[in-house]
């Protein structure tokens, strides 16, 4: 590189670091052109828009109900992902949008949920909204090349034979679609359907086609739904929650910066300033495309902080293993990112696939993370990779060559015999997981139940309270959230204001009578309301059945994808087997802890457990790629057992210094978040400490123990 264009890249990596901040500063800014910059939030930061539907039918069977919200869920996310559909006492429907406002909007948009008929030309039901599973816009062209939107049509297969039936017999006739008796469409059958996939065409804008989709997949539910009320609610934890959030990720992000510059000296600047980047970058994007950001995504991201730190580590671990070798410090920038080449790709791609199959599978809060991790982990490659290479190599260009600024000599770790205490390894391991369930036990067995369920999981009630003044969030959460506590027992109580009033909804755990009257007048005596005013009704999981469910299968599917990867990329199975046994022992460690403290299992457990997958398995990654290396230079009759501990011994360094990065960023958020933000940090820090510990101790001695077994066999 010459020294002109070096400057040129340095010029332009400093105007981008401070148009980023300044970017960066304007999208979290909470006035001004903040507002109309600003990310979208999720209900617990900004609010949003409260409906309550009332279920038509009598006695609305569970099975029902149950469909109805799942349904209504998938339908809602197009607001946002983090959306929410739950049940309210025995027939009522309540949806929480975060970051609108503009109910009327919502409502008309999302369409009254009525009955949905499709009738041939006798009047004859042919099928019934509950037969299609999607209605979506497509865009074509005509005969004259002009653009053409249409409505397609996906069936169940009930729905299949019916249409194609129908369609059969009545070729070159209308079927009209028929919404609480309105046609609102009624298209000519061109031929038969047999496909379970229909085309609705006609002189349709965009708008217009959207509109017979939407009316189309809200009469696809199994129950009819009338509005019975529609709020726009406050935020449930305030300006608060992202102030702190933003003052521990700026804490945690100049802590990471001095570390690294510590410990690896100019290239350290270099991956610091990359760093600050990356986090800039991050955050355009999530405004770009409106991602909305919840709790859990905003301590995700700082998560992702650092986590981006590893490339760089691994990048800097390598060069100064070349620089120990004398070589110079420019051959030794070249070999250090080409042999880290293999790891951060293999590691990246490998959690990618997770959150691809998490996005795709998943539903409500794991879709939202999905689409935060992937995010992160894209940007974090190309920091890494490009633009951390790109500020290293100018440095140099410039004129700084001296190796006192690259490289700190260190005498050469002599290999500890990792393989040698296996049998202390799993053994550890294995009792810190089965006191994990023998706690799960002694809690189900005496009727606590194995884990501190929250609202999210387990429901609870919804208590309607009309106060005489307007109480700021902050002030509810100072005076108003401790008597609810000391009544309730409950220390997972959300509040919510209503706009345009004094109302606040109070969500607790499930109340039984008696301590609903002792609430109701707690509120009389502490605050002087009107107890015969106050509202209660029970409320389902915020996280349905069928929520969980996705998550479960898209952890499952995403574990053997990752599995299948390792396979490939490492052409042995054995490689893939102990990643994915050392992901589930992280797993059951952080699940033991949350049975151990009693810390609320709600939607940030979902977001902590797949933060822990994606976590573990990039650690592992680095650990194998250098195992992969050494054998590729032994002779097949190498000793596997000194191959083990070398690897694991080279790599040591840096599974520390990503561990302790990572711990840093989650730290500071457990020291300086509000009280939910501390409940994900605090078994975060324990997934971290879980993956180090599984990473050194137990993916390579049980990958040497695998092999050791298949040997034996041959």
């Amino acid at each position: 590189m010459k020294k002109s264009k070096a400057i040129v890249i340095l010029i332009v990596i400093l105007g981008a670091l401070a148009g980023l901040a300044y970017y960066a500063s304007i999208i979290l800014s909470s006035t001004g052109i903040g507002e109309e910059m600003s990310i979208p939030l999720g209900l617990d930061l900004s609010g949003g828009v409260s409906i309550t539907y009332q279920v038509v039918d009598d006695n609305p069977s569970a099975e029902d109900m149950s469909d109805t919200i799942y349904k209504l869920q998938r339908r809602v996310e197009q607001y946002s992902t983090e959306a929410s559909v739950y049940q309210e006492g025995d027939d009522r429907i309540n949806i929480e949008i975060p970051g609108v406002t503009d109910a009327n909007k919502i409502l008309d948009e999302l369409g009254k949920p009525g009955s949905l008929e499709f009738q041939d030309p006798n009047g004859e039901t042919v099928i019934t909204g509950s037969d299609v599973k999607t209605a979506t816009v497509k865009t074509g062209q005509d005969d004259l090349n002009n653009k053409e939107y249409s409505v397609e049509l996906t069936l169940n297969d009930d729905g299949t034979k019916k249409f194609a039936d129908a369609t059969t017999e009545f070729v070159g006739q209308q079927i009209s679609i028929i919404y609480d008796g309105e046609t609102i469409s009624a298209p000519s059958v061109k031929q038969a359907i047999t496909g379970g996939q229909a085309y609705i065409t006609g002189n349709f804008t965009y708008e217009e086609a959207e509109n017979l989709a939407s009316t189309i997949r809200i009469g696809g539910l199994k129950l009819e739904l009338e509005e019975l009320r529609s709020n726009v609610v406050g935020a449930q934890l305030g300006a608060q929650a992202i102030s702190t959030s933003v003052k521990a990720g700026i804490a945690g992000l100049v802590l990471v910066f001095l570390l690294m510059c510590f410990l690896y000296l100019l290239p350290g600047l270099a991956s610091s300033l990359a760093l600050v980047i990356y986090t800039g970058l991050v955050l355009v994007i999530l405004n770009a495309f409106d991602i909305t950001l919840t709790l859990p995504g905003l301590a995700g991201i700082i998560l992702g902080i650092g986590m981006a730190v590893d490339a760089n580590v691994i990048i800097f671990a390598r060069v100064k293993e070349e620089m120990s070798k004398g070589r110079s410090v420019r051959n030794s920038l070249k070999e250090g990112f080409h042999k880290a080449m293999s790891a951060i790709v293999d590691g990246n791609v490998t959690t990618l696939i997770a959150a691809a199959v998490l996005w795709l599978k998943g539903s409500g809060s794991v879709k939202g993370f999905a689409q935060t991790l992937a995010i992160g982990i894209i940007v974090s490659m190309f920091t890494a990779l490009v633009i951390t290479r790109m500020i290293v190599y100018a440095f140099y260009a410039v004129g700084i060559h001296s190796e006192k600024l690259y490289y700190r000599p260190k005498k050469e770790r002599k290999p500890f015999d990792f393989v040698a205490k296996r049998k202390v390894f799993y053994p550890i391991a294995a009792a810190v997981i089965i006191a994990g369930f023998v706690v799960m036990g002694a809690g189900s067995a005496s009727g606590r139940g194995a884990f501190a369920y929250s609202l999210e999981f387990e429901g609870g009630t919804s208590t309607t309270v009309e106060f005489d003044k307007d109480y700021s969030i902050d002030e509810l959460d100072e005076k108003v959230v401790p008597v609810v506590e000391e009544i309730t027992g409950d220390k997972n109580v959300q509040t919510q204001k209503v706009a345009g009033g004094n109302q606040v909804i109070i969500k607790t755990k499930t109340l039984d009578l008696d301590t609903r009257e002792k609430l109701n007048q707690a509120m009389a005596d502490n605050f002087g309301v009107d107890a015969s005013t106050i509202t209660a009704e029970n409320i389902s999981s915020t996280t349905s059945k069928e929520m969980r469910q996705d998550a479960v299968i898209a952890v499952i599917v995403a574990t053997i994808c990752m599995l299948i990867y390792i396979w490939l990329r490492f052409k042995d199975i054995r490689f893939a087997g102990s990643a994915v046994l050392a992901l589930i022992h992280d797993v059951l460690v952080v699940i033991a802890f949350y049975a151990v403290s009693r810390i609320s299992v709600g939607n940030t457990f979902i977001a902590c457990m797949l933060t822990i997958v994606g976590y573990s398995i990039n650690a592992t990654i680095v650990i194998f790629d250098r195992i992969r290396e050494q054998l590729k230079t032994k002779t097949k009759n190498a000793d596997l057992k000194e191959i083990v501990n070398d690897s694991i011994t080279q790599t040591l360094t840096r599974s520390i210094y990503t561990s302790l990065t990572t711990f840093i960023m989650v730290f500071c958020l457990f020291i300086m978040g509000v009280s939910s933000m501390r409940e994900f940090a605090l078994p975060l820090m324990v997934g971290i400490l879980a993956g180090a510990y599984s990473s050194v101790c137990i993916t390579g001695t049980l990958w040497y123990t695998l092999k050791g077994k298949s040997k034996k066999k041959k």
